[in-house]
């Protein structure tokens, strides 16, 4: 019962409701046709008892009244054509009684109630199926038997054809309903889906039921006022990107024109490219939604990135390697690809290494089942297995050696947020033998987009 309730519980909406309605209409027409049958028993039984009373009456007057020469081609016309068939009864007859069924026990109590006491039914006599009754003229005691199917018309395969009939039209009846309830709610579910991946969904029908029309209704305006609240971010966010660069720039070229020390300028110029790079992960994180309706090959857009990204690296005194498996796919916009691992080499660059560790940074993409799988290796301090959580959230910096205390804490928001448009995770796991692993986990597709980019 649990096992069933559990893999009830994990179909959908359209499932489980038809599935209940199959369970209720199977249940429904079980008990009909059981209330059927006990009202059916005492009509029935009491026609059969009836026919099989007339027969033996009239077998009886037919061969009282018959001349003796003549009963014996009676006796030949009755099981020839009405398989009636009449034997003398002895003593010694070895007898079945009737089986333990209720037509046929009702059958029996009528029969004999109606010809007498002395009337024996039997269900077979000296194995000789049948249903034998007896009956006696003046002194002489004989056997009438009848076929069985007289006394047992049950029409089950009549009454299973129909309530299978019956069945499958309720059954495709209550598809058509559940259909007609769970369209509506299903055209929810993909807008909602569509609407979480980042995406703007195509309105909903403000038509059909009023409960339906209110919540389509309700849903598109809901879109609307997000689409414009994120117009109104990204205009806002542009304007004051515009408006604290060119100050910034300014003060640049007046640092530079100042009689100031060397050190003091370089101090000044470093806050200034601090204000300037949270200006830039500001607008990144505000940055709409690329489309990401084609495939695209994860493997040469990623091994593209590590050849404009290598060079850095080496200026800064590091090294960047890449293990790169070819012709890997995944359902994901190729600028929003390249800037959640571009943001995660930048992350290793700054943060991956120490003291005495050079700067190392391994890049692989590979498969993994159904997934591709991007790992960003370093040799840094790491980050500690409770503080990934948190760090993952927007405006969040941790406390030790792998945070920079001036950021905004939007790096590894930015990348998750890339990735959850397509469907990917990111999480952060420590490396063996030191450092940190960013690890990006795409489902793999195996259909490539037209233009084979």
């Amino acid at each position: 019962m649990s096992v069933a309730l559990r893999v009830a519980s994990r179909l959908g909406l359209f499932s489980r409701t038809f599935l209940l309605l199959t369970v209720l209409m199977t249940a429904s027409l079980a008990a009909w046709l059981q209330a059927f049958r006990s009202m059916e028993v005492e009509p029935r039984a009491q026609q059969v008892a009836q026919q099989i009373v007339t027969v033996v009456n009239i077998t009886r007057a037919a061969l009282v009244h018959s001349a003796p020469r003549e009963r014996r081609y009676l006796l030949l016309d009755l099981a020839t054509n009405e398989g009636i068939q009449v034997y003398p009864r002895e003593s010694g007859d070895n007898t079945v009684p009737i089986p333990n069924r209720q037509v046929l026990q009702r059958v029996e109590e009528q029969v004999v109630d109606r010809l007498g006491p002395d009337t024996i039914v039997a269900w077979e006599v000296n194995r000789i199926p049948g249903l034998w009754v007896s009956f006696s003229i003046d002194d002489d005691a004989y056997w009438m038997v009848v076929e069985r199917d007289r006394a047992e018309r049950v029409p089950g395969v009549e009454w299973l054809g129909w309530g299978a009939a019956a069945l499958l039209l309720s059954l495709l009846g209550a598809a058509v309903i559940v259909g007609f309830v769970n369209r509506p709610l299903s055209r929810l579910s993909r807008a909602t889906q569509a609407l979480s991946r980042g995406e703007t969904p195509s309105p909903l029908p403000e038509s059909g039921p009023e409960e339906i029309r209110r919540v389509n209704t309700s849903f598109n305006r809901m879109v609307e006022e997000l689409d414009r609240a994120e117009a109104d971010r990204a205009l806002m966010l542009a304007g004051i990107s515009h408006d604290l660069r060119t100050p910034l720039a300014r003060l640049r070229l007046e640092i530079e024109m100042s009689g100031a020390s060397e050190a003091s300028r370089n101090a000044i110029d470093e806050d200034v490219e601090q204000i300037n790079r949270t200006i830039g992960q500001f607008m990144e994180y505000a940055r709409p939604a690329s489309s990401t309706d084609s495939t695209h090959n994860v493997s040469e857009l990623v091994s593209d990135l590590i050849e404009r990204e290598r060079s850095h690296t080496e200026a800064l005194g590091g090294s960047l390697s890449a293990d790169v498996r070819p012709d890997l796919w995944a359902r994901i916009a190729a600028p929003d690809l390249q800037r959640a691992v571009g943001n995660l080499i930048e992350n290793a660059r700054r943060y991956g290494h120490g003291p005495d560790v050079p700067l190392r940074i391994d890049v692989s993409v590979k498969p993994q089942g159904a997934n591709v799988v991007i790992e960003v290796a370093d040799r840094g301090p790491g980050i500690k297995a409770e503080d990934v959580p948190r760090l993952l959230r927007p405006f969040t910096r941790g406390s030790d050696a792998r945070t920079d205390a001036g950021g905004a804490g939007l790096g590894l928001a930015i990348v998750r947020r890339l990735l959850q448009r397509a469907g990917g995770t990111l999480t952060l796991v420590p490396r063996d033998g030191g450092g940190l692993v960013a690890r990006i986990v795409l489902a793999a597709s195996s259909v490539r987009s037209a233009d084979g980019k």
